[in-house]
């Protein structure tokens, strides 16, 4: 049984009412670790660790080139480690060895861009028409707090903690109760790096209780957040009581545009790719597939067919194409919206049901679903089901693809697939999204800005913009000229 425990100001620590909580392999719902339950009272202490480390400029005026010299350390640890971290994100969130190995190569990665990119130009000078120097530099924003979900536990931790230590600033760190296990091992990593005590805090326990916190505190100059869109709004509420920065990537529902051009085997595989990848429990994931009337009866069959191969199973078997879903109580609202999908009058097409059968009884499995004929206004059409659970709409033309695209809150992501690379251009700049595709679904890179529109969010991740995010920018000028003003009398 593991036992994991806070990291503030360089020390591992119980919480102050020394409750636990059960963590859970969710392909078999065995408990394998218990973590600390954090409070408000540990919370604070994190805080004020960040806060004095901050103020005695231990870390953010270092020189960027020694700041860089940690993160590279970081990213070495990663891959020493690599095995055991894919085998603990397997064990802890339920997805695939292979999913999970992608994930920690690519936070190894993320830490070696941010300690590049640090070190490279930044700022600007201006030529104005006094004899001034005018310039603008970037400096730290002072205490971060990051609360990440449970999808993606090490990458979306890393993605966050990687741009705010480059940028020089100390963090508080909340990852998901659900999935504490890799970030733990993380902060493992920070120790055996020699990171300054009080740069990087975590505190385990509940988003209500410390995630709000973290929210809330007056000590704390930014709060970056990711997760659902009701939790992101909670969280603007609380961060107006000293005005701190916040960047927010939330909920999506992202349409997958299929014209009847497009290659028509590459597209059916790109849209399970789409949705079935992590079990659907990605917020950019293609929950809507769009397809042209004149092959859409054609390719909800392919589809469906398709579907019904893949291989559920544990996330640790070699021959597991789809692992289970994180919790039972997640579970549950997955099922839940089946039933609502099924009341609302859309056909099922395929799966629908949780996966008991081959010794999955005690894992949180449920069938790669579909649903066709579905009208835009019902709720499995609307609202984010975060599960392998995709709709399929009919459209008739590029006009009334970009409608549908666009006919919901959300504005993450969305792709379309056709060998026309004029319309192709034409629906993506039509598209109220922040990441799109052509001809593929999914791929991210560290080099690029993630975030959305409408209320998929606020801010970038990754990227320059995401080192940004992390960053105030300070305006300096400089009189070259240093004699009286004379704009007053004697």
């Amino acid at each position: 049984m593991l036992n994991l425990k806070m990291y503030i100001n360089g020390e591992w620590k119980d919480s102050h009412n020394k409750e636990k909580r059960n963590v859970v392999n969710p392909a078999n719902g065995e408990v394998f670790a218990q973590s600390v339950e954090g409070t408000v009272e540990d919370a604070k202490e994190a805080i004020e660790a960040a806060k004095a480390a901050f103020n005695s400029c231990v870390w953010s005026e270092l020189p960027a080139e020694e700041r860089a010299s940690y993160l590279f350390k970081v990213a070495d640890k990663i891959d020493e480690n690599a095995e055991e971290l894919t085998r603990f994100e397997t064990m802890d969130n339920g997805k695939t060895l292979r999913e999970a190995g992608f994930d920690v190569a690519d936070a190894a990665a993320c830490f070696r861009y941010y300690a590049g990119l640090i070190t490279k130009p930044d700022g600007q000078t201006y030529h104005v028409s006094d004899p001034v120097q005018a310039m603008v530099v970037r400096e730290p924003v002072g205490v971060c707090g990051l609360i990440v979900p449970w999808n993606y536990p090490l990458l979306m931790s890393v993605w966050k903690i990687a741009p705010a230590l480059a940028a020089g600033n100390t963090i508080v760190f909340k990852p998901s109760e659900v999935t504490p296990l890799t970030p733990t091992k993380l902060f493992e990593i920070f120790e055996e790096v020699e990171l300054p005590k009080g740069v990087a805090n975590m505190v385990l326990g509940a988003g209500p209780t410390v995630g709000n916190e973290i929210a809330e505190s007056h000590d704390v100059d930014l709060v970056s957040f990711t997760g659902g869109t009701q939790t992101g709004k909670h969280i603007m509420r609380a961060a107006t009581g000293n005005v701190k920065k916040i960047s927010l990537e939330l909920g999506g529902k992202s349409p997958n545009i299929i014209f009847a051009d497009a290659d028509f085997e590459t597209a059916v595989d790109y849209a399970l790719f789409g949705i079935y990848a992590g079990a659907g429990q990605v917020c950019s994931s293609g929950s809507r597939i769009l397809v042209e009337e004149s092959i859409y009866d054609q390719f909800v069959n392919r589809f469906a067919e398709r579907a019904k191969q893949i291989n559920v199973g544990p996330g640790n078997e070699s021959n597991s194409e789809m692992g289970p879903l994180v919790s039972q109580e997640h579970m549950e609202k997955v099922l839940n919206y089946i039933k609502i999908g099924k009341e609302e009058g859309a056909r099922l097409v395929c799966g629908g049901e949780r996966i008991t059968k081959d010794g999955l009884n005690k894992g949180y499995f449920v069938e790669p679903t579909a649903f066709a004929d579905v009208k835009p206004d019902m709720r499995i059409v609307q609202e984010e089901i975060f599960g392998p659970v995709v709709v399929i709409q009919k459209f008739k033309d590029e006009k009334e693809a970009i409608h549908l695209s666009n006919d919901t809150d959300y504005g993450l992501a969305g792709a379309v697939f056709t060998v026309d690379g004029a319309k192709a251009l034409r629906v993506i700049k039509k598209l109220r999204a922040g990441i799109t595709w052509i001809n593929t679904y999914h791929p991210t890179y560290n080099e690029a800005p993630w975030g959305g529109y409408k209320q998929s969010g606020i801010g970038r991740g990754l990227g320059t913009y995401g080192l940004d995010e992390f960053q105030e920018i300070k305006q300096i000028n400089i009189n070259l000229q240093v004699e009286p003003i004379g704009w007053f009398s004697k």
